[in-house]
């Protein structure tokens, strides 16, 4: 692209010649938005980093970001890569001892808090940490003053550090000169941001990404996924993670208006609010959307759910043909225009009704909720990356996506597998390496090429299916291999299942923790029972997870088929840590919580 840019520190600098809007980037509140203009937003980049840089900030110091997502975290991410420092996040769900770990390996001067609660949790570990000098906090407690009270830790708020730098500007001799110099003369291969995997297992480790990993990968990625300023998103992913971080970079390069959602339970209102034209997310959230549908239809009268589903396979035949580069069905063509008008426009408008593109990605998005989307007219491109490949590596076109799939590569990014079925990367996109990790680092990249960890396989036309994780493969006591995410798929196409998880490593045969769907499954079994726990117990309720365990099985081989199964009463959660922050299952993590029930599924 002939505005291609090399460096993220060059973004605000862009974005603000480029890309003049009175509402860039803000965040809901209640029943309205409050915005930055790009003005606003340039200036505050400008002023944290100068005033950074008046607390020591210098080239390759490393600065963390502990907060929700927000406009202030992009705004604070790309003043401290502006001032040349390398951005760490910390996702805001992590506990004070594994906010050490990351501080403290990542030898972190400054960091800056969303608010007093983040805030306690540094001050709890401030102690083992020589090197972190300054704590800066979004939303002080009223009152608060700043300062170091003696000891040479330094308290502020982020706008008193704003006003430190703007101070620096207006007094200090050609200083906002100076400023863009400085950060325009940034290296592409100069470190941008060191994220610790959150990972479904194992310790965290610190990846290092470069200027040209970063900013070659949002580039690369333009081509597939094609934005506009007429485009709004709303975002609700944490920015802690690489892929909503590189999406809110491709927005802004691009001049799309960034709008955060005020929390994660208030996303639906917020759609309402916003109207986005285009919005990531995560299979969960959209697994989620589509359950709440058909659960809404289940309890409509007789003659709303005959035209729903109607309506709804109007919409799959047209969209099946299109996928497939064929001629719409006549009936499908000719009925089309009246499904949309009585059905499919108005589930669009949950949406806000303006949806033009949705993008999944950070796990595997099932079949019939993609097919579910294309139908009511709103198309999913889902795509796959890793934080180590900056992190994506293969995107579905929207003028030829093929469900299942997660696409070809993106420009520049090369796919093979390997005898082993594994799917290894090489690309301007591919880290470093594992911060202090030499041995770790050694291990993944060899020969140029990233060995991923998933295993895949790619078609004729180079497109990517995942299967599964190595280090989750399953081995039966019989010797048989198995991959365990897409039977786990297969059982959570009915929407009466929220989440399953197989088993069966070193066991005689398969079993499946599963997780249901309660509102769904209370609309569908009527009872007043007083928990959760009386209702999985419920004999119509084990019959009914009978039944599509049984379906599921009809579809897989037999050293495959789940011979029991359990019903869980709670859901996974992050903050339990069952959960990673991009909603993954942490299979370690769920097998040693319920590990009672699981050797009750292979007793007698």
């Amino acid at each position: 692209m002939d505005d291609a840019i090399r460096t993220i520190a060059e973004l605000p600098f862009y974005v603000h010649g480029r890309h003049p809007k009175d509402a860039l980037i803000g965040q809901c509140r209640g029943d309205s938005t409050r915005m930055f203009s790009t003005q606003e937003f340039f200036d505050q980049v400008r002023d944290q980093s100068l005033g950074l840089s008046t607390l020591g900030v210098e080239a390759g110091d490393r600065v963390a970001i502990l907060s929700d997502s927000r406009p202030e975290w992009m705004i604070a991410d790309l003043a401290i890569l502006t001032a040349g420092g390398v951005t760490v996040p910390i996702y805001p769900t992590l506990p004070p001892s594994q906010v050490r770990y990351i501080l403290a390996d990542s030898n972190a001067s400054v960091i800056v808090a969303a608010n007093e609660e983040q805030a306690a949790k540094v001050r709890a570990v401030w102690d083992d940490l020589p090197s972190l000098r300054t704590l800066v906090v979004m939303d002080p407690p009223a009152g608060e003053t700043s300062g170091d009270g003696g000891t040479g830790r330094v308290t502020l708020s982020l706008e008193e550090l704003a006003v430190r730098g703007h101070q620096y500007l207006i007094t200090g001799d050609g200083v906002g000169l100076r400023y863009k110099e400085t950060a325009l003369a940034i290296e592409p291969d100069q470190l941008a941001t060191i994220i610790y995997t959150s990972g479904t297992t194992g310790e965290p480790k610190g990846v290092m990404l470069t200027h040209r990993n970063v900013a070659s990968n949002m580039v690369d990625s333009a081509g597939v996924v094609v934005l506009n300023e007429e485009d709004i998103t709303l975002s609700f992913l944490p920015l802690s993670h690489a892929f909503e971080r590189l999406v809110n970079y491709l927005n802004l390069w691009r001049g799309v208006t960034v709008t955060f959602a005020e929390s994660l339970d208030t996303i639906a209102p917020n759609m309402q609010l916003v109207r986005p034209t285009v919005m990531t997310g995560v299979p969960r959230v959209y697994e989620k959307l589509h359950a709440r549908i058909f659960e809404a239809v289940e309890s409509a009268p007789a003659i709303r759910k005959k035209l729903f589903h109607w309506a709804v396979g109007v919409g799959t035949a047209r969209a099946r043909a299109q996928l497939a580069g064929q001629s719409v069905p006549l009936g499908a063509a000719l009925q089309y225009p009246l499904a949309d008008r009585l059905v499919l426009s108005k589930i669009r408008a949950r949406l806000g009704g303006r949806i033009r593109i949705l993008v999944s990605g950070a796990a595997p998005l099932t079949v019939p909720v993609a097919e579910f989307l294309f139908a009511i007219g709103t198309p999913v491109l889902e795509g796959y990356g890793l934080t180590e490949t900056s992190p994506t590596v293969s995107v579905n076109p929207l003028e030829k996506p093929k469900l299942g799939t997660v696409g070809p590569a993106i420009p520049n990014v090369e796919i093979r597998i390997a005898e082993d079925g594994e799917i290894l990367v090489r690309g301007p996109n591919v880290m470093q390496g594992y911060y202090h990790k030499q041995e770790a680092t050694d291990e993944v990249i060899r020969e140029g090429w990233f060995h991923t960890g998933d295993l895949g396989s790619l078609d004729g036309d180079g497109y990517l299916t995942i299967t599964g994780r190595k280090k989750e493969l399953i081995v039966t006591a019989g010797g048989k291999n198995i991959s365990p995410a897409p039977i786990e798929a297969t059982l959570k196409r009915s929407p009466l299942v929220a989440e399953a998880v197989l088993i069966g490593d070193r066991r005689p045969y398969c079993t499946a923790l599963l997780i249901p769907d309660f509102p769904a499954l209370a609309a569908r079994t009527p009872g007043d029972d007083a928990s959760r726990e009386a209702l999985v117990e419920r004999p119509d309720v084990v019959r009914l997870f009978d039944a599509i365990v049984e379906d599921a099985n009809a579809e897989l081989a037999p050293h495959e088929q789940v011979k029991r199964f359990a019903l869980l009463p709670a859901e996974f959660a992050i903050a339990t840590g069952e959960l990673t922050p991009t909603m993954k299952v942490k299979r370690n993590v769920v097998c040693d919580r319920w590990a009672d029930t699981i050797e009750r599924l292979y007793a007698g």
